[in-house]
């Protein structure tokens, strides 16, 4: 594809509805100098985000592997690879930014498609999310219904979820993006051009219920649910069990101290980090005149990846094989 064919993309766009042709013009206003040194140290957090969740998630996915617990727990593993994937890429999504390379020709046009676009970083989110409702029925299967998980959770239908989540959020960021974004005068500009401002309003609305909303959904029925049935198992032992403590019923009562801790710490941190992200991506359709370059958006990215870097303490780190590896790597301790 030649440059010139972005020229007549852009003027098709102008056309198509007015409310198109008012965020073309918005979004290639000149700034402030201040505007673009606040951007710039935005940038700059993003990339450092970027490269301490990937060095975190790299760390806990080696001490899953090294500890065999990557097949025990294929899933956990499965988001720790999403995770690792989103980190690395927005590392080289921004760090290209920050170089504002002036696109041209075919390699410009992927270039904006695939990379600037964030496309791809978008792709390891919502599959990360896809995967997160995995872990949460899964989990909530094997505490909630222990004799039909048995037969539920195969091993090929551990191995077809993840592949869902893979292939289900490649393929629906693909649709998106080559649908709503274009290359004008040597600038990559995502998630711009719609039919119409119906169309816009109605996906931020269905991406923001669909990853955000249907998610903490799934936590608190899946959490809530094993809460209920673990604290009801632990009134069970201590009624046969009789007075007095016993190493049983102290055991029971860990587990169920352990599970409501990290449930409302997983789902409050997840709501807390993902809320400005998924509200702004979902504005960035129902209000005209926002774009993915500015300092809200990218305060927005830099609190949804606060989590992500976090994410694998959260969850691998609850294996004991994989905290004593890890605990094994510290040079001076006890």
């Amino acid at each position: 594809m030649k440059e010139e064919n972005f020229s007549n993309i852009s003027e098709l766009s102008a056309v198509m509805t007015t409310e198109t042709e008012e965020v073309q013009t918005t979004i290639t206003m000149t700034t402030s100098s201040t505007a673009v040194v606040a951007l710039f140290y935005f940038q700059c957090a993003v990339v450092v985000i970027g490269v301490v969740g990937a060095a975190a998630n790299g760390l806990i996915l080696y001490a899953m592997i090294a500890s065999k617990q990557h097949k025990k727990q294929f899933l956990i593993f499965n988001q720790n690879v999403f995770d690792l994937c989103s980190c690395l890429l927005l590392v080289l999504t921004y760090t290209l930014q920050i170089c504002s390379i002036h696109l041209t020709g075919m390699l410009g046009y992927w270039l904006c498609m695939m990379v600037l676009s964030e496309n791809l970083i978008w792709c390891a989110k919502h599959g990360s999310h896809i995967n997160l409702m995995s872990i949460s029925i899964e989990r909530y299967l094997k505490v909630v219904h222990p004799t039909y998980s048995k037969i539920v959770l195969r091993k090929w239908v551990i191995y077809l979820a993840v592949a869902f989540a893979w292939i289900i959020s490649t393929v629906y960021n693909q649709a998106v993006v080559f649908s709503t974004s274009v290359v004008v005068d040597g600038v990559c500009y995502g998630y711009i051009l719609w039919e119409s401002r119906v169309a816009a309003v109605a996906y931020g609305i269905w991406a923001f219920m669909s990853f955000f909303v249907l998610v903490i959904f799934v936590f608190i029925f899946c959490y809530g649910r094993i809460v209920v049935v673990i604290h009801r198992q632990a009134r069970v032992m201590a009624v046969h069990r009789g007075p007095g403590p016993s190493t049983a019923q102290t055991h029971s009562h860990h587990i169920q101290t352990s599970v409501i801790k990290t449930m409302i710490f997983v789902s409050a941190f997840f709501v807390i980090t993902g809320i400005p992200g998924e509200v702004y991506y979902m504005m960035l359709n129902v209000k005209p005149g926002l774009t993915l370059h500015n300092v809200g958006y990218y305060i927005a990215i830099f609190s949804a990846f606060l989590y992500i870097t976090a994410n694998p303490f959260i969850y691998a780190t609850k294996f004991d094989p994989v905290r004593h590896l890890l605990i094994g790597l510290i040079p001076c301790k006890k």
